[in-house]
């Protein structure tokens, strides 16, 4: 089994409740165990400013999936709540991001896909909520916290927990 740590973001619609349910999408589709679950982090928009605030967290899972089947699945789950990547506008608003930020500790270089994500070390919406599940996980040879520590967190909060939803 791979462990897989995953980004989750959106700003569109009941965030929160799709993040519940794409989870446990993904879990089904993915055949994972979820081994971990940030808080959500309401986060200022990176890249187009001018758009609502996201919600963000993150997930580790355990699957045996290889990275290509992954990534096919969170495609898959975000298709379903609603996301067209061939018609969105880049950083633009959306009903769910799913990325794939690390697979075990594989290094891959693919158009399709890099592992681990590219941009995570400078994106502290996906950092804080991957150091509260896994700050001390060796990525690319840095750590989340070792990584969120040299970045601004302004804007960054974390949302009470949600009550069980139905």
């Amino acid at each position: 089994m791979a462990s897989v740590l995953i980004a989750l973001g959106g700003n569109v619609g009941d965030v929160r409740a799709t993040f519940q349910k794409a989870i446990a999408h993904i879990c089904g589709m993915a055949q994972a165990a979820l081994v971990a679950r940030s808080s959500d982090y309401a986060t200022p928009p990176w890249g187009d400013a001018q758009q609502d605030r996201f919600i963000n967290a993150c997930i580790a899972i355990e699957t045996s999936l290889d990275p290509h089947a992954l990534l096919f699945v969170l495609h898959k789950v975000e298709a379903k709540f609603g996301r067209d990547r061939a018609h969105e506008r880049r950083w633009g608003p959306r009903t769910l991001d799913l990325d794939i930020i690390a697979y075990d500790d594989m290094r891959l270089d693919k158009p399709e896909l890099t592992l681990p994500h590219p941009r995570l070390f400078e994106r502290a919406f996906v950092l804080v909520p991957l150091a509260e599940i896994a700050p001390d996980r060796p990525i690319a040879g840095r750590t989340p916290r070792q990584a969120l520590a040299g970045l601004a967190t302004d804007g960054i909060e974390r949302l009470p927990d949600l009550q069980e939803m139905p």
